[in-house]
């Protein structure tokens, strides 16, 4: 499939809806605690969103090929690794959250993930939570104009490997391009794969989000047709950026200073687009 290359302009709106992408994170995970339901934590983002006259790209996406999704984050809870549905589930002490949220403004989308603990952290799960974090970052390294997405791909498998312990790396579900639509050409696995891989160039947005376990990679999809969980019951954390490159370098379009520190510490080109 074709690769979407994005003019000024159009990164420059993925900018505003990234940023109603970060203060809806932020916002949720602020609002998150111990006997909160996730779809109460869900709400949360559905007021960001109307605050800002943004749209849900979540809400009912799929929905013309069977169940639409019907919230406007995807809530996962320890085991429960993607695509987890916001409803009546009572969050505890000690659970560990991804949410991955995403918003449209003016037909052009962002989309991020994040994963916190609610209330005290076990250390294995905390430093799960860095480590896939981590792993963001070291594929956000690796994106630049000239390269490959296999670079990306590399960059977060090689920093995965690298841990003390060993943890799993899901394969069925990748990041992807995102632009006037949520999903898009190329996909962006999170493990090193051989062959042909599409090049990396001025213009180009990719929603980065390796998803890892404490154990195996394999999944299954729950009844729900949408929750994804790991077979071995493993919990897991996901995190996720939408990240443009510019002629001047990176735009980490769903973080709220575009970046720029992350960016700095890796003495990597930060590079936002003027107004």
């Amino acid at each position: 499939m074709r690769i979407e290359i994005k003019t000024a302009d159009q990164l420059k709106l993925m900018r505003r809806a990234g940023l109603v992408v970060a203060e809806g994170l932020q916002a949720m995970a602020d609002a998150a605690c111990a006997g909160m339901t996730t779809g109460e934590v869900d709400a949360v983002g559905r007021e960001v969103l109307a605050r800002n006259n943004a749209t849900s790209n979540f809400l009912n996406y799929g929905s013309e090929y069977g169940v639409g999704f019907s919230g406007v984050a995807c809530i996962s809870v320890n085991d429960e690794l993607v695509h987890g549905v916001p409803g009546t589930r009572e969050l505890i002490d000690g659970d560990v959250v991804s949410v991955d949220f995403g918003a449209i403004i003016e037909g052009w989308h962002g989309d991020a993930a994040r994963t916190f603990i609610i209330g005290e952290a076990s250390d294995v799960d905390a430093t799960l939570v860095e480590v896939t974090r981590g792993a963001l970052w070291a594929g956000i390294e690796q994106m630049r104009a000239g390269g490959r997405v296999s670079h990306i791909s590399r960059g977060i498998d090689d920093y995965v490997r690298s841990q003390p312990r060993r943890y799993g790396t899901l394969r069925e579900y990748t990041g992807h391009g995102i632009g006037s639509e949520m999903h898009m050409a190329p996909d962006v696995p999170n493990f090193h794969k051989r062959g042909p891989s599409p090049k990396l160039t001025s213009g180009m947005a990719l929603a980065i989000e390796p998803m890892l376990t404490l154990g195996l990679h394999q999944t299954s999809v729950c009844e729900d047709d949408w929750t994804v969980v790991s077979r071995d019951g493993s919990r897991g954390a996901h995190w996720e950026h939408t990240v443009a490159i510019t002629d001047k370098g990176l735009w980490v379009l769903t973080a709220e200073d575009g970046g720029e520190a992350e960016l700095a510490a890796r003495g990597l080109e930060f590079g936002p687009l003027a107004d």
